[in-house]
Parts: C-alpha cells; structure tokens; sequence
C-alpha cells in the first residue's frame, strides 16, 4: 500500500514538470524565434515478484512473471525546432531564416552564441546588433550616410550611399548548423551555446545545400500551437488530478487496515 503512494508522488511531479513545460511554451507564444519544448517521460524501475521464464513447481516455465512498476519520471526536455510562421515586417533589420540554420552573435565574454531571432537593430557605431546590443557575426557596420539597406537570399549586405545610384556591398550574412541543434544549451534572451551533444558549429551561406535562406522585412514567429498546449494542458491537469486520487485512494485504504486493529 505505501508504495502506491510513492508511485503515484512520481506521477504527480512528473506532471508538474509537464505543466512547467506547457506553461514556458505559451509564455513565449510571441517571442520571435523562439522554439517550442516537449517533455519526455520513462518508468521507473520494477520490483520483480517473479521473473518470467522461471520455472513452476510442476517443472513447467512461467510464461510472465510478476512485475510492478515504481512510477515515472523525466527523461528530458527536448526543444523542437520547426519552422515557425513568418511575419513581414517591413523593417530593413528584421531577417527571417527560411530553413536551417542559426545567426552567430558575440556575447560580451568573447563566447560566441546562436539564435533563431533576426530582430535585429543598429548600434550607435552602425553595427548590426540584437535587441541586448550584442554584435552578429561576422559583424555587419551600417555607414552613417546609408540611405537603404538590401539584403539578399544568400545573405550579402548592400547598402544605398547618399548621392550613389549603385549599391555598394558591405558584407555578407552567414548562418550556422549543428548536426544536433536539440543538443544546444539555451540561456534565455532567444540565444543558445554550443555543447557537446549539439556537435561542432559548421558555417556556411544562406541558400547553399544544408542552410536556409533569409528574407529581409520578415520574422519568424515562435513555432508554439496554442492549441496543441491547450490540449496538452488539459491532459496534464486530468493526469495530475488521477494520481492525486490515487494518492487518496491508497490512504483510505490504509485508513481502513489502520481500523481493524
């Protein structure tokens, strides 16, 4: 009886973390670039009265044995990184990923981080930036007397000069992929860290084989199906609820033992 009740506490925590989950989803619902999570749960070891295939007192085996299970709790909490919707803009700074692949920004440690947000903005020496300041690599420098800025699928920056017909190009936009990016460490502020499970950085084009290609004027939106989280809220509340019953239920159980003496 007691272990009912601490296999069904294994169950309600789960749940909660799934709750946890469901809730960061739908906080971000807005947040540019922002990949959505998913919990993924396992049992928990088993107390085997008796294994399967032994044999029985007549020489004859056992075709299933006695196996009860101590509860469940959580393997991981995986990000999912599909495409989220896009959003035109209209902003010159604002560039979208049709694809794979991530924009390399320089934190202010040296460390070098990845996003999915093309929010970006331009800092008072003219380089392009995220919304925190930090610079986007390779760095990008806007001239002061730029008058309109292009940019190309493949990720070349051209500039307008004041006076100038023809565009000048100042630089080009690189992204890059990992051959796991659920490996990547995120740290808030819509930036990501390389780790081991993630594999090495590969830079490379936009538009060439294994990376997206940018759409300037456009964000990508956060990749969260409100519904699908309704739903999932909804299932994880009735799951929590059903092993608190079971909670409940085990006691007065042993209530009842308890009124026997």
């Amino acid at each position: 009886m007691i272990r009912s009740l601490w296999t069904a506490a294994t169950g309600m925590t789960a749940q909660q973390l799934n709750m946890d989950v469901i809730s960061n989803n739908l906080a971000n619902v807005n947040t540019a670039g922002f990949k959505k999570s998913r919990a993924d749960f396992q049992d928990l070891l088993y107390q085997v009265s008796r294994a399967a295939g032994t044999e029985s007192v007549n020489g004859d085996e056992v075709p299933t044995g006695i196996q009860v299970g101590l509860g469940a709790r959580a393997a991981a909490v995986q990000k999912i990184f599909t495409t989220g919707d896009l959003q035109q803009t209209g902003n010159d700074l604002d560039i979208a990923i049709e694809g794979n692949g991530f924009f390399r920004v320089m934190m202010p440690d040296g460390e070098e981080s990845y996003t999915r947000s093309g929010a970006f903005k331009k800092d008072g020496t003219g380089r392009m930036v995220t919304s925190d300041g930090y610079p986007l690599e390779p760095q990008i420098v806007i001239p002061e007397n730029a008058t309109r800025l292009s940019i190309t699928e493949d990720g070349a920056v051209n500039v307008y000069l004041d006076g100038e017909a023809e565009p000048n190009q100042i630089g080009t936009i690189e992204l890059t992929t990992f051959s796991n990016p659920a490996g990547l460490e995120a740290i808030g502020r819509n930036l990501l860290l390389e780790t081991p499970a993630s594999g090495a950085p590969v830079d490379g084009i936009p538009g060439q084989e294994g990376f997206g290609a940018l759409a300037q004027g456009f964000l990508e939106g956060s990749n969260v199906n409100i519904m699908e989280e309704m739903v999932g809220m909804i299932t994880t509340q009735r799951a929590y609820e059903i092993n608190s019953k079971a909670i409940q239920t085990s006691d007065e159980m042993l209530q009842m033992v308890n009124n026997l003496a």
